[in-house]
Parts: structure tokens; sequence; C-alpha cells
């Protein structure tokens, strides 16, 4: 069925209780499920919070100044369909309620250049990458912030219909969207790939896709100018779902590089980087397993496989090669071709599972949900620190590199950790009072670090 194509997908799909992090690496199912029925949202939020607009709260001692803009919200019904995008401006006349929730404080590290609190709280796990620019993407649609002083710019209120033939009794999976410099790209209007100008809707376009990609398309990562993603058809009357196409689309031509046609479910998961340049790596779901597939990024062809344990929960790529889960809650270091390069796992004394992993040139470093961080060597897989941290991790925890320093989101209570990757060395734990229930995102331009939880939005100094 439609959920077996995206289990495997390694960012922002998976959905676990806040600070989920624990020393046996392991939740059950159950509560996991639970867990995703309750994330975004507010103990005791009624229906009508979602009306209040969003403040900009400035940092400083004297006490916060709000500076409150209004926001057009609109219905958030994640589907793969035809969609309806309307555009309003920051500003309104009309009276403005007060705050439904308290802004918060911040207790710990760095002082914010600024705050802002949307009228919902965000839902990043629809991004295919972090944005590098700060954005506030809800199920009320996206708000452009101004770096300077979080001042919103433009909404964009995403409501698509579902399609008409996906059968009621099917989950509809998640739509994803990804944010350029200048645009934000979706796929939600059948047969099209839609350009939405992040201030400027004069400069919208859409373009329609070939026949060869038909039914429903996903977005899954960019690279370098190039949209990658994959194509499948809507369920038959017997309720099976064909099998997946895989493409890449050039953006500044408006053009499809290629696709590529399979026997199996497929999609791009992460480009490679400098040391695997013009490579793509892909999970492939056969049957009941994954399975790891790297296609020459500039025409499509595969060039070879790999067995996918743990069913390919992540992927990263590095200058050394590609970095999958090992099956036993370790690390395991592919290289270019394919060839194993080393392994590191839990010792036989040891409970815990590692998340996605973050390349940086020569070290890869490597979070555990046990709330340490340790970095390796990336061609032997050496440790060379450690690090623990003041709190425990989860599936959604997105560690990010900025200018040498790691960042690390962790639960609402917990906030965000910056460590130098040279030294292992903490350089700040940054927290506010909350309240909130979902873990912690960061992305960064060339000047702030944007972290946030919840619906609140704070822009940091770089380290």
């Amino acid at each position: 069925m439609v959920r077996g194509l995206f289990d495997i997908l390694p960012a922002g799909g998976g959905a676990e209780a806040a600070g989920g992090g624990s020393e046996s690496g392991m939740q059950s199912a159950s509560s996991e499920g639970a867990a995703r029925e309750q994330s975004w949202q507010w103990d005791g939020e009624a229906d009508g919070a979602a009306e209040a607009p969003g403040d900009v709260i400035g940092a400083g001692g004297d006490g916060p100044r709000l500076s409150r803009r209004g926001l057009l919200t609109g219905a958030g019904l994640l589907a793969v369909g035809g969609a309806a995008w309307a555009f309003a401006g920051s500003g309104s006349d009309r009276p403005v309620p007060e705050p439904t929730k308290p802004p918060p404080t911040a207790l710990s590290g760095p002082t914010p250049l600024w705050t802002y609190r949307g009228a919902q709280a965000m839902t990043p796990e629809r991004l295919v990458a972090p944005p590098g620019r700060p954005v506030f993407l809800s199920k009320a649609g996206l708000q452009v912030l101004d770096p300077a002083d979080g001042g919103p710019r433009r909404l964009l209120v995403f409501d698509p219909p579902p399609p008409p033939n996906w059968p009621s009794d099917v989950d509809v999976p998640a739509t994803k969207v990804a944010v350029g410099r200048e645009y934000l790209y979706s796929a939600t209007s059948r047969g099209h790939l839609d350009a939405h100008h992040l201030t400027d809707p004069t400069a919208d376009w859409s373009v329609p896709l070939p026949d060869e990609l038909p039914g429903g398309l996903m977005l899954t990562c960019m690279d370098a100018g190039v949209l990658y993603g994959c194509a499948w058809g809507w369920p038959g009357a017997d309720g099976k779902v064909p099998s997946s196409r895989v493409f890449a689309l050039q953006l500044g031509s408006r053009t499809l590089l290629w696709s590529v046609a399979g026997d199996h479910q497929e999609q791009p998961v992460t480009p490679a980087t400098s040391g695997t340049a013009h490579l793509l790596a892909c999970t492939r779901s056969v049957g009941d397993r994954a399975e790891l597939v790297v296609r020459d990024a500039a025409t499509g062809r595969e060039l070879w496989t790999a067995p996918g344990a743990e069913g390919l929960r992540w992927c990263a790529a590095g200058e050394e090669g590609f970095l999958v889960p090992d099956g036993n809650g370790g690390v395991h270091m592919l290289g270019p071709g394919g060839e194993p390069r080393w392994t590191h796992s839990p010792a036989r004394d040891e409970s815990w599972r590692a998340l996605p992993p973050v390349p940086d040139g020569v070290r890869v470093l490597v979070p555990r949900d046990n709330g340490l961080v340790t970095c390796h060597d990336a061609g032997t897989g050496a440790v060379l620190w450690s690090y623990r941290l003041p709190f425990l991790l989860d599936r959604r925890t997105r560690p990010l590199v900025a200018g040498g320093t790691l960042y690390v989101p962790g639960p609402a209570a917990g906030g965000v950790s910056a460590i130098d990757t040279a030294t292992g060395v903490p350089a700040w734990t940054f927290n506010d009072s909350g309240p909130g229930r979902d873990v912690w995102t960061v992305t960064a331009d060339g000047n702030h670090l944007y972290a946030g939880h919840d619906d609140i939005l704070h822009a940091l100094p770089l380290s």
C-alpha cells in the first residue's frame, strides 16, 4: 500500500514523543503511533487559537517588545492532489487579540537577535531540506521572515483538496515542499511543478511535467539547482500502487533531466557531496526489505546497490562515501563504489542507537539517542572525541554544521547545544521557558542560526 513508499524516508517523516530518546534506543510501535497523533499540537489548545496573529518579540534586557502582524491562515490538509495557493502581505487594520500564550523567555545561552511566534506550530517535517533562510512553515502556510528583525514578508497558504480517486481507507502521503534561495517548490498540482517566489508573486511559474511522470509526485532532495523526487501511479481498484519512477528536474531551465522507471518503489534520499561527486543515493523497497541504490546524478543510470539494514531509516553522503545503519544500532560507511569502509556499533555492554550522521569534511559527527555525540575520522572510523549532551535525542533530531560548530537540537525542554567540531568542546546551550512538546529544529544562513520549536523561532548568532 502507499505507506510502504514513505516509511523509508530518512528525513522528517517519523515523529516520536519529544525527549523520546532512551538508553535502550528502542520504542514500541504503539508509542510511536501515539506520538505521531500528538505531534505539533499544544495541550488544551482551542481550535480558534490558530487565528491568533504572529508576534515578533525583540530581544534585550528591557523585556519583550511586541510588534504584531496579521497572518492569513488556511486549512492545511496534507495531501497529494490539486493545490490552491493564496498570497497576502503582513499587516491588518483589524483589532489584534491578545496573545493566547505567554512569550518565552531565554533562560540560558546567547541572547536572540529576535524571536518570532507564529499562529500555529511549525511543521518542519514537510520541508525537503532545511532552508538557508528564516522561514516559518505551518499548516497555515509559509511565512518568510526578515533576517534583520523577524518581520514577516509574505504568506503562502496551502490548501489542496484530496484527489478524487484516492481511496478513503488509504493513508494519503504528506506533501513535501523545497525552499530555495528565492522560491518554494511544490508538486501538488497534478502533472505540474509549481514555483512560488518568496517575496514577488509576479515571478511565480508553473511548468507541466512530461507524460512519463503520471500520478502523484513527491520531492525528496535538492542540490546545485537540481530537484530530485519520485513519481507513482494512483492506486488501482485492487488498492495496489504501481512501481515508482525516479526523476531529476533542472530548475534553471525548468526541464526534466532524466527519469528512470523501476520494478520496485524507489526514491532519492541524498545527493552526493564533493567526495562522492556526481552520485545520487536512493532507497528502494523490495518486498519487506530495503536496499541502497546509487545512481549517476547526471543520467540516472544505476551504478551499484547494497543491502539496507533497519529499513534504511537514513542515509548521508560524505567525503569518503555513504553512511547507512549497520543493523545493530550503529553506523556503516560504504565507499563511493559500494565497498565497505568501516563500522561503528554499540559494544556488548552498551545500549544506544545512532541517529542520522552529519558529515563534516574529514570528520563524521554521529548523534546517539542516549545523548552522546561522537566524532569519527571519515576515512577510518576512529573516534576522535565524544561529548555528553544535557538532554536525550530521538529520530526527529536533525543536527547541523555551520562555521565549524555542530548545533544539536533536543526536545522542547532541552534546547539546542553548540559544539566545536574540531575539539568537541561545548560553546553553549540555548533554551527558552517554552512551553512546548516538539523537538527543536535548526537551520542557518551565513549570519545567523534559526532555532525553534512548536510555534517559536529564534534568531541566534553563529558561534
